[in-house]
């Protein structure tokens, strides 16, 4: 890997470091000397004029901006000050608060949200080439900077005086009992859990924007793929997405008897070389080589299904793809590990996840997994499916999914008819209130669910996004190739509705 590789490293690094000294360093600090003596005097002076009821919201709040405050955010008086003016004594006051917050708050991350799209246009949709200030735009996170505003100017510390933090093991014993204003506070107050500098959510996101980039041109034309024979086995313009439809034509060939086999085996060999990085660099999204995944072997191909003309210089070999993969994995780690510092209730990425994304506790997700696969019924499945094959199980048939219902289509009829049906992204969107109502809903509300949505071409193989406030549309994004749309994105949205493609065609 050369210099150009290890640059992106290289800043993390220099951040971190200039991070950890800066900053870091200040978040484990003691509190300042004055801060126990100006948290009982608060206490004492609040007490007497709110009343002894209130005690414990104003022990929690002082405890909690206590928590937060660095020595540049005020001395003794301006901490007292500060607290004196804005702890919501009163029903009415707390009220008024909530309520501003929850506009401002909403507006605030619904326009954020607006701009992030607006930001990664060009990298998340169909809309031809991606220039490299095209990913500088979509690494930018405008709203890096509130977090850090937020303290700077309080109001972060305005929500913590007032509303009290929670624990994952709170809100799952306790909130079974909380009402729905009482899970908004905490909500609320959750926003303001960690104090992370902008320079570190900006890196996370350049981080986490490069490896969106490098999936969504993560393709391989199947029809390039050769046998040992030098045979096709799969159509041609048939490009999937690592390692979504890859895994997804592993499910779909379940039916197909011997041939439908040595598909998943082809398969599973591509999916081994890109894991191993053995997968030549040139027959990455491109469908003017062709590629034996056994031999390792590449070729110029003599056929043209992509429907553009090949570039008039490539560089036909099997030269390993470099260690992109990994080395965009590890700035990700690098990154998000900046943030480990500034949470102290869950300092790694993998308690963030299980304790504040997920919410579930990461001990009982290794009981759930532990429990289904130490479980007897395995073993009894494993046989069934073995016998239903005739033949020993593979690793690929991890994937097995023949156990659900089936419709009537093979994948190559599906793809017909749903490319057919939706030529453009436009057409899937107008037939939405209608396979709504397949499913169920009422003609009003099916109308009104997809005056909500819109449908746009995705470069990879799709995904959904929501919206951040009110009267803001959710994006269905969905692949859409020369054909119309990709029978494998329309899968997926349909399959996160709960419901399989033959129910809804």
């Amino acid at each position: 890997m050369g210099i150009k590789g290890q640059l992106p490293v290289i800043i993390i690094l220099v951040l971190a470091v200039a991070v950890s000294n800066a900053i870091g360093a200040d978040m484990n600090r003691e509190r300042p000397a004055w801060m126990k003596g100006s948290v009982e005097k608060l206490e004492a002076e609040l007490i007497q004029e709110y009343g002894k009821q209130q005690r414990e919201r104003i022990e929690t709040g002082l405890d909690q901006v206590s928590d937060f405050w660095h020595a540049g955010d005020g001395d003794a008086g301006e901490f007292e000050e500060f607290v004196m003016e804005n702890f919501a004594g009163d029903r009415e006051t707390l009220d008024a608060m909530f309520d501003r917050f929850e506009n401002m708050l909403e507006k605030l991350d619904g326009y954020m949200n607006a701009v992030t799209l607006a930001l990664r246009r060009q990298t998340d949709l169909d809309l031809g080439p991606v220039y490299p200030f095209d990913e500088i735009f979509a690494g930018y996170d405008a709203s890096a900077h509130i977090t850090d505003d937020f303290f700077g100017n309080k109001l972060a510390f305005i929500v913590l005086l007032n509303f009290p933090l929670t624990t994952l093991e709170e809100r799952l014993e306790e909130g079974k009992q909380w009402s729905r204003r009482q899970w908004a506070e905490a909500r609320l107050a959750q926003r303001f859990s960690k104090r992370i500098p902008a320079e570190v959510n900006l890196e996370i996101s350049r981080a986490e924007a490069e490896s969106d980039q490098y999936i969504a041109d993560y393709n391989i034309w199947m029809h390039h793929l050769l046998d040992r024979d030098g045979g096709r086995m799969f159509p041609a313009g048939m490009r999937l997405l690592s390692h979504w439809n890859l895994r997804d034509e592993i499910k779909a060939n379940y039916e197909n008897g011997q041939d439908g086999l040595a598909k998943q085996r082809m398969i599973q060999k591509v999916m081994e070389r890109i894991i191993t990085q053995t997968i030549p660099e040139v027959v990455v999204n491109n469908a003017y080589v062709d590629w034996d995944p056994f031999t390792n072997k590449v070729t110029k191909s003599d056929v043209n299904d992509s429907g553009s003309s090949p570039p008039r210089e490539m560089t036909v070999s099997n030269a390993p793809e470099p260690d992109t993969r990994y080395r965009i994995l590890r700035n990700c780690f690098l990154a998000s590990r900046m943030a480990d510092p500034f949470s102290p209730t869950a300092p790694s990425l993998i308690a963030r996840r299980f304790d504040e994304h997920r919410e579930i506790p990461e001990d009982r997700v290794r009981e759930i997994l532990v429990q289904v696969v130490s479980s007897k019924v395995v073993g009894k499945i494993a046989k069934i499916i073995e016998k239903r094959l005739d033949r020993p199980l593979e690793p690929f048939d991890i994937w097995y999914n023949g156990f659900r219902t089936t419709g009537d289509f093979d994948e190559e009829e599906l793809n017909r008819i749903v490319s057919g049906k939706y030529p453009t992204a436009d057409a899937y969107w107008k037939d939405i209130p209608a396979l709504l109502m397949k499913l169920g809903f009422s003609k009003e509300r099916a109308a009104s669910l997809a005056g909500s949505i819109v449908v746009e071409a995705a470069r990879g193989s799709g995904h959904a996004w929501g919206g951040e406030m009110r009267n803001q549309k959710a994006r269905l994004r969905t692949r859409v190739g020369k054909g119309g749309v990709d029978y494998k994105g329309f899968n997926i949205a349909v399959h996160e509705m709960g419901h399989n493609v033959e129910q809804v065609i």
